[in-house]
């Protein structure tokens, strides 16, 4: 019986990742893509919002790696090669792409970490440690929104696959390489301020 991991595009875990730090842009947004896919699992219209933002960032990626392959070819070429031009388009959708990453990151570990708390707390909490500060007051009722939206866990869980000690294993695996794709992101951002101004 497969799971929702199983008919992923691609799964975190399966990035490639040259010299420890190097994110393949291809892999990467393959990655993306099939994350979003789990916001329809929480089966609220709340959570288009967050899916159309994430998507507009996965093709402002997509467009830099099309039409400028050999210098896109992992995210830190591509910001690299934008940090010397004045437009940072892809930079820009790159780092918002990135703190959704992370929201979906902080609320599943916090879910998976935290088995008797039902998802809208779980969810809630991830926002307020995550991308409630870069939002104004207009974004944030929405997102609040959303969060009041989310299933009940066991239906959501159920979702993602009958096999739940496969889903387990398989959710652990994924976001743990989630995690560690997200701190790489941050962490080249912070080394040369890329992110001043987006």
């Amino acid at each position: 019986m497969s799971t929702f991991f199983d008919e992923m595009q691609m799964s975190f875990a399966d990035v490639k990742i040259t010299d420890g730090t190097k994110i393949d842009t291809s892999d990467f947004l393959q990655a993306s893509e099939s994350l979003v896919k789990l916001f329809d699992l929480l089966g609220s219209t709340a959570f288009v919002v967050v899916q159309n933002d994430m998507n507009g960032n996965i093709a402002k990626i997509r467009k830099k790696l099309l039409d400028d392959p050999a210098n896109a070819s992992t995210l830190q070429d591509l910001i690299l090669t934008e940090s010397k031009t004045k437009t940072k388009t892809a930079t820009q959708g790159l780092l918002w792409l990135s703190r959704g990453l992370q929201f979906t990151a902080q609320a599943m570990r916090e879910t998976v970490d935290q088995p008797t708390k039902e998802l809208t707390t779980t969810f809630t909490d991830a926002y307020g440690k995550t991308l409630s500060k870069y939002h104004g007051m207009f974004v944030k009722p929405v997102f609040k929104l959303a969060m009041q939206a989310c299933p009940y866990r066991k239906d959501f869980f159920a979702k993602l696959g009958a096999d739940q000690a496969k889903v387990a294993e398989q959710l652990k695996v994924w976001l743990e390489a989630l995690e560690n794709i997200v701190k790489i992101i941050f962490d080249f951002f912070v080394s040369g301020n890329y992110g001043k101004g987006l």
